[in-house]
């Protein structure tokens, strides 16, 4: 398990008071244990025992997930996705249902946002240099001319609801096979809010929020790779009747780059060379992400021969450091030669004593079985070696 990042947020284990190897079953059976513990409506007025109760929530919002735990472990709460920026009583009504979730008398009042996506493609030398980047966003924001509250300034305001009679909710009965049921959910007309419009918002006509067009800021950790999420706070739909707005989740791609390749930290490129620069060996200019880079091919290099520069890769991200750039040396061989070029590679095969054997093309063969040519000497009994093999 990689090296934790100190924060001042009391440590999650902790707060639950269980072993970092704990399992989801011991996680649970401790949060349980505390949260009712330290639940606003058994501990009245006590500061402590609410901050309490909120931190125990936070912390099992945490390590309950199984994905941000992992983020949380590695990188603590410097870590953004690693840590819980909801609403307490969501959590505690996950684990222990309705009841006690939001505390004696107390009603959810407004409609929380939306959560919305968007893709960003970034290049590698934002990516290097943690950039901050815009995105375009499509969303709702809140009515300017009723402020979210979907009602027509000066029309009256919000009456009770008739259906619920203010409560915000609303009893049905059911038959079974059990016999009669009675059930309870959220009033049709107020949703769950026990207050009705007066006069709607002629604006948004009661919407209390209207759709724009919008620009989000987003901040790159250096290094970052395609892949990963990043949690824009407050960027998404607005909420309605004072409800919390929603996040912008950006979803981050690498655009391809012109001469490097990514892997991992390290980046990668080709050096094309030709047959004598390999033999006689030469200087070359590599790119990288800081511009071209002189490079030194020692004589005798091999196709495939890697030459590492050091620091000269992607920042690890969220640790200290650079990766590499690797260029893979590749010696091409000529497909089209001068005759001076052919004369002197041939030259140059006697020297070294390569035998340079010349051999009948396919259409020199077939114009001489069509005009009867005689094979030359050593032909025959090399044509009956090959067919024997």
């Amino acid at each position: 398990m990689g090296a934790r990042i100190l924060s001042a947020v009391p440590d999650h284990y902790d707060t639950l008071g269980v072993p970092r190897d704990a399992d989801a079953q011991t996680i649970k059976s401790a949060y349980r244990k505390l949260a009712l513990r330290y639940h606003p409506d058994r501990n009245n007025g006590d500061n402590e025992a609410e901050e309490r109760f909120k931190a125990i929530n936070a912390a099992y919002a945490v390590l309950s997930d199984p994905e941000k735990r992992a983020r949380y472990d590695r990188y603590g709460d410097a870590d953004a996705q690693a840590v819980f920026t909801g609403d307490i009583f969501d959590v505690f009504a996950s684990v222990f249902g309705g009841g006690m979730a939001r505390g004696r008398g107390q009603r959810q009042r407004g409609m929380a946002g939306e959560d919305l996506e968007v893709e960003l493609e970034v290049t590698l030398e934002e990516a290097r240099d943690g950039a901050t980047l815009q995105v375009e966003v499509e969303r709702f924001t809140a009515c300017d001319h009723c402020h979210g509250q979907r009602s027509e300034p000066g029309g009256g305001g919000r009456r009770r609801c008739d259906t619920c009679g203010g409560a915000g909710q609303v009893r049905a009965q059911a038959q079974s096979f059990f016999g009669t049921v009675l059930t309870t959910q959220t009033c049709p007309s107020c949703r769950g809010q026990g207050e009705v419009i007066v006069t709607p918002c002629s604006v948004c006509r009661g919407a209390g929020r209207v759709p724009e067009s919008a620009t989000a800021d987003v901040p790159l950790p250096k290094g970052i790779d395609g892949g990963y999420r990043l949690r824009i706070p407050r960027e998404g739909n607005a909420g309605v009747d004072g409800g919390p707005t929603g996040d912008l989740y950006v979803y981050v791609q690498m655009a391809p780059h012109a001469h490097l390749v990514r892997d991992g930290d390290d980046l990668r490129s080709e050096l094309r060379i030709g047959f004598a620069q390999a033999a006689l060996g030469s200087c070359f200019e590599v790119p990288t992400l800081d511009g071209p880079e002189l490079i030194e091919i020692a004589a005798g290099t091999h196709s495939g021969t890697e030459v590492r520069l050091p620091g000269k890769g992607m920042p690890r991200l969220r640790q200290v450091g650079h990766g590499d750039l690797l260029v893979t040396v590749v010696v091409e061989t000529p497909r089209r030669l001068s005759k001076r070029a052919r004369a002197l590679l041939e030259e140059y095969a006697e020297e070294m004593g390569e035998p340079i054997e010349a051999r009948e093309t396919l259409a020199e063969r077939i114009k001489g079985f069509l005009t009867g040519r005689k094979r030359r000497p050593g032909e025959e009994e090399a044509e009956d070696r090959h067919d024997a093999a």
